[in-house]
């Protein structure tokens, strides 16, 4: 994954097939089930069996992490953290410069909507479905979009991200199958989950999976995922001739990948 989702140092491997990553899309490496031992200046050692040399990661939780191969020692790891310490305060330092989202979602509360930090605002329309005498029930806005909520008070986060996924659970995949026309690509499925960590993933048998929050992000960064999963299907790996594939149908795609990289953190990712 690329840094809307941790940044990494030295990571040489090869990207999980079918799922999206940043190029040049490094992975991490299984972790095996032993818990991380503590290390000097707020670095976790982890050991893996896949890894062939040691790696330096900051995941967006904060936790520096260095990755252990095989073949190594815990004071090789020390010594090799010791090495890239400058490396690992820079990447803390633009870590902490990354905008954030609020934690809770209230009435003046700026949220990522359609590509834009749009302020939650009251909706000043009526209920027409509410019965003589009884208050219209309360609604919020973002932009032109109006989102019924049950109480104007209290974190409105919960439900209107919601409203978000059922939105979603629309769009995209009307989006998906018309990008798919478009590029001649055969797509058996499209679903939209609740990804914590990916924007999207793809099978060999033709199912796309999208992530809810692409509804949040601007047009082309949503356009460059879907394309990105299309080209997956036709080349399950993150070879040149997949990028080729990509710059085909999605010339903008770096520009997508910088957006995502600076505002992934706004939703999570």
């Amino acid at each position: 994954m690329n840094d809307e989702g941790q940044q990494s140092l030295l990571d040489f491997f090869a990207p999980t097939p079918g799922v999206h990553h940043a190029p040049p899309a490094p992975t991490r490496p299984a972790i095996p089930a032993s818990k991380p031992t503590p290390a000097a200046g707020g670095v976790v050692f982890e050991r893996s069996p896949r890894a062939e040399s040691y790696r330096l990661t900051l995941r967006r939780d904060g936790t520096a992490v260095a990755i252990i191969p095989r073949r190594g020692s815990e004071r090789e790891a020390l010594r090799f953290v010791e090495q890239n310490r400058d490396w690992l305060e820079r990447a803390r330092a633009r870590q902490s410069k990354r905008p954030k989202a609020a934690e809770i979602w209230t009435v003046g509360t700026h949220v990522l909507w359609r590509g834009q930090m749009t302020e939650v605002r009251v909706a000043a329309t009526l209920d027409p479905f509410a019965g003589l005498g009884q208050a219209p029930r309360p609604k919020v806005c973002l932009a032109a979009d109006v989102f019924r909520v049950a109480a104007l008070e209290g974190d409105l986060r919960p439900t209107l991200e919601a409203h978000f996924a059922r939105k979603a659970k629309v769009e995209l995949p009307a989006r998906t199958w018309e990008l798919a026309a478009v590029t001649g690509v055969e797509v058996k499925l499209v679903s939209v989950r609740n990804q914590r960590s990916r924007w999207g993933s793809c099978s060999d048998n033709g199912t796309i999976s999208l992530n809810w929050r692409l509804v949040q992000t601007p047009e082309f960064v949503r356009d460059y995922i879907i394309y990105h999963e299309l080209m997956h299907l036709l080349e399950m790996n993150h070879s040149d001739r997949f990028w080729a594939r990509v710059e085909e149908v999605c010339p903008a795609w770096r520009d997508a990948e910088l957006w995502i990289k600076r505002n992934g953190a706004l939703v999570g990712l």
